[in-house]
This record gives structure tokens, sequence and C-alpha cells, in this order.
């Protein structure tokens, strides 16, 4: 029997995990992409390992990964490669990484795999089949107020003082429970599935941090927009997830936010 496309995604990202936790326990090998970006041997390892098996599975696919080794093609089908989310996090030995994969038809996510070697949990979505971890069927939180919530958002690693995040987390901390930073939207978003956290939001997000974890977060029963409540597109400019019962809090901060601060709209 042929596999399904979430079947050969969650063995893709398995075997990926296998290669990040052998490098996660060895002196890590560093490289730069500009004067901050950080590339490891994991990341180019992990990719290596996605693209040659996505490849051999389904060669008309288009692939699109971060480090560059995929390729295009005109076929319905891309996926949305991220070898290793949090690449920071892991060259400084926090285990808080996660391999991201995501599969669209027709620009419409339909498979989403988020795995975090470490911490051995794998989070799996298929459109309209809902989200799972480890295979237990997972929700979005019910909390229903900003004020009882516990956020989550990112910063940039380069041109930070160019970006308006820190406007946006001054005033969510000050109107939610809390607000975390983990350094990685791939778990991020997921954990937003999981209930763990009522909402995520960030700037200049790239396809491949988000396509899996934005299906994730559907297909849990969040919601998924811009700030202006429209849809978002994979790539697009600022990214708002939410549990769906406090999205328009959030995004009533955010514009209160542009009201003080013009210059941070995005």
């Amino acid at each position: 029997m042929a596999k399904t496309f979430l079947e050969v995604a969650v063995q893709t990202a398995l075997e990926a995990g296998e290669i990040l936790a052998e490098e996660f326990a060895r002196p890590v090998d560093i490289s730069y992409k500009g004067d901050v970006d950080l590339v490891t041997q994991a990341d180019r390892r992990s990719e290596q390992a996605i693209v040659a098996r996505l490849g051999c599975e389904f060669p008309e696919h288009a692939i699109l990964a971060e480090e560059g080794s995929g390729h295009e093609s005109k076929s319905r089908y891309r996926w949305y490669v991220d070898p290793l989310d949090g690449t920071t996090n892991f060259a400084h030995g926090y285990p808080c990484f996660a391999v991201s994969i995501g599969l669209a038809e027709d620009d419409r996510m339909i498979a989403a795999v988020v795995h975090n070697p470490i911490g051995k949990e794998l989070f799996a979505a298929e459109r309209g089949k809902g989200a799972a971890l480890n295979g237990r069927r997972i929700r979005v939180s019910q909390i229903d107020r900003l004020s009882r919530s516990l956020l989550v958002t990112g910063f940039p690693t380069h041109k930070r003082t160019q970006n308006p995040n820190i406007y946006y987390y001054w005033d969510f901390t000050l109107q939610s429970h809390g607000v975390r930073r983990d350094g990685s939207a791939a778990l991020d978003l997921a954990a937003v599935a999981a209930g763990r956290f009522e909402g995520f939001w960030e700037f200049g997000l790239k396809p491949w941090d988000t396509a899996a974890g934005v299906l994730l977060v559907e297909e849990a029963g969040g919601r998924v927009t811009d700030f202006d409540g429209q849809p978002y597109p994979l790539g697009g400019p600022v990214l708002l997830a939410s549990n769906g019962l406090v999205h328009a809090e959030m995004q009533k901060v955010a514009a209160e936010v542009v009201k003080k601060k013009p210059l941070a709209g995005g």
C-alpha cells in the first residue's frame, strides 16, 4: 500500500531528528550566513536527508528548503522544509529546536510535522483530520481572556533595531499572564496547537518557519491571520496565531501599539 503524504513526512522528520540528536551530543560545527545568522553541520545534514527522502518518494514535487538544497517544479505540490528550526538554541546547547516539514497542494497546506527530537515530541496534522501529539489528538486552549493567557513570540537575529516587536512585546506582557520567547517559531505554533500557549505573534518569518505550524494550529481549532484579521500568506510580514478565543483582543492590542508608535506597524 502506498504511503500517505503525512506518513512520509513523519518518517522523514524522525530520520532528520535522529541526525539532530546525534549532532547535539557532540561539539557544534558553526558557520555564518551574514553577520549573525548561524548555520551548523546539523542544519546541512538534516536538510540533505530530508530533501533526499522527499525527492525519492515524490520526485515531481517542488521542495523549498531553508539552506537552499531544494528544487522547483511545475507540480501542484510544494514541500516547505526547515531542517533545524532553532539553530541558535542548538548551537548554545539549549534543547529547544525542531524539524519542520509541511506540504502544500495548490498553495494550501495539507500535511504538517514538527518534531522535537530531544523532547521526543512529534506534532502532526492533516487537512480536515485534526492535529496530534505523539499520536494523541490535541486541541487549542479554552482560555478566553487575554489577561489569563500565556503568549509566545520571537525576535529576529538580524536588524533587531529596525524590528518593531519590542513595542508589541511590552504591551502584550502588560496585558497577559506573560510572554515567553523560546527561539523556535515551529515549536511555538505547535505549542499553541497543543494548548500550552493561547497566542503567538511574530514579524518577518519565512515560509519554512511557519508552513507546518500554521496547519497544526488550524487543525487543532485555532486561528491564524495577520494583525488585521486577514488570511496569513506564508512569508507574510506578520503572523498572529491563537486559540481563536483571544484573537480579537490580541488584534486590539496590536492596533493600540500602532497608534502609540506609528512606525511599529510591521
